[in-house]
């Protein structure tokens, strides 16, 4: 009985929250359902200031992973006016048109006050609790603040580029105000009630005022009190940092994401440090839809003449070839094309 309760909860049926969402959303969502607990998606974030994570894997597998991370950071409105200019959107649709699948994820920084209080809590760690008195509570509760208003400020920004995605007619799957439970970002410092608030907020206005139809929401708060509900996500992640060189499957926090919602939901390893080994996670029963190694020393560093090599302080060469060799893992040459995959009631 067990065994077959874990099978079912793999089968998850192809549909999204958004009743008129986009085709091609729609084929991804089909997608990543038929590979559900078959295969897992391999995948890379990039970095900030360098991007050479997708090249290093390349060299050292002969392929590029299937699912590419970005972030918005850059593009908060708070950064960009002391001078931060985004990339993210453009390597986003590059790596879409070379046929990966997109992940976005957003480092917001809060909208006004920030503290700036170097080096620890400088403008440009506005994100985290420790360098904002940004109060996420207050904003919620004011629909006619300042705050409230920066906020809607922000989301419009961000829809802005989302929306040359989808006209370009690229599906993301879109992870935002993540690790909510944490509480070390300020979406996440007053607790869950104001959370799930701005999140049902975003997807009002990324949907119903911007039309931001090619989005697939992916939720990632870790806790089942921060639960959004079963009408504002479409896929479960989680973000998991074992120690260096330890890989197991993260059984227990696989388990723990079922237990968010009795609905058959997508669960993916939305962000890890040490890779997941392939035949632990199929021998366990944690078969994460797909993964996205975090960038920087999780994946690289400088030779002696500064050049980005093979870093195996988190993830050994032996155990990045395994995956990456590894039947159950879907790397980018491996993917269908998504704009013809079948729908769900297709004809094949």
């Amino acid at each position: 009985m067990k065994e077959q309760m874990k099978d079912r909860r793999y089968k998850v049926k192809p549909y999204l929250i958004n009743p008129i969402a986009d085709e091609i959303a729609r084929r991804l969502m089909a997608y990543l359902c038929s590979t559900y607990g078959k295969r897992m998606l391999t995948g890379q974030q990039i970095g900030v200031l360098s991007t050479p994570e997708m090249d290093v894997i390349y060299r050292e597998t002969g392929k590029y992973p299937a699912v590419g991370g970005f972030d918005f950071m850059n593009d908060s409105p708070s950064r960009t006016e002391r001078g931060t200019k985004g990339t993210d959107t453009r390597l986003a649709l590059q790596w879409w048109r070379d046929g990966g699948i997109v992940t976005f994820c957003w480092h917001w920084n809060a909208p006004k006050d920030l503290l700036d209080q170097p080096p620890d809590n400088g403008w440009h760690r506005g994100f985290y609790t420790t360098a904002t008195a940004f109060d996420i509570a207050r904003a919620m509760d004011h629909p006619s603040s300042e705050e409230y208003a920066l906020l809607l400020r922000d989301i419009d920004v961000i829809s802005g580029l989302l929306a040359s995605l989808r006209e370009a007619g690229v599906p993301v799957l879109w992870r935002p105000l993540h690790e909510a439970s944490g509480g070390w970002f300020w979406w996440g410092a007053k607790g869950p009630e104001p959370y799930i608030k701005l999140w049902k907020l975003m997807y009002d206005r990324m949907t119903n005022v911007h039309g931001l139809h090619n989005l697939i929401w992916v939720w990632n708060g870790q806790h089942k009190d921060w639960y959004p509900g079963d009408a504002y996500v479409d896929i479960i992640g989680e973000d998991i940092y074992p120690p260096e060189r330890q890989y197991g499957s993260n059984a227990d926090r696989f388990r723990q994401a079922l237990e968010y919602t009795d609905a058959d939901k997508i669960i993916a390893l939305t962000e890890n440090g040490t890779l997941p080994d392939p035949d632990r996670m199929i021998e366990d029963g944690a078969r994460w839809a797909w993964n996205c190694t975090w960038y920087g020393e999780f994946v690289h560093r400088p030779d002696e003449a500064g050049r980005a090599i093979l870093s195996e302080r988190y993830t050994e060469r032996e155990m990045i070839l395994k995956l990456y060799r590894h039947p159950f893992a879907v790397t980018r040459a491996d993917l269908p094309d998504l704009v013809s995959f079948p729908l769900p009631g297709a004809a094949n």
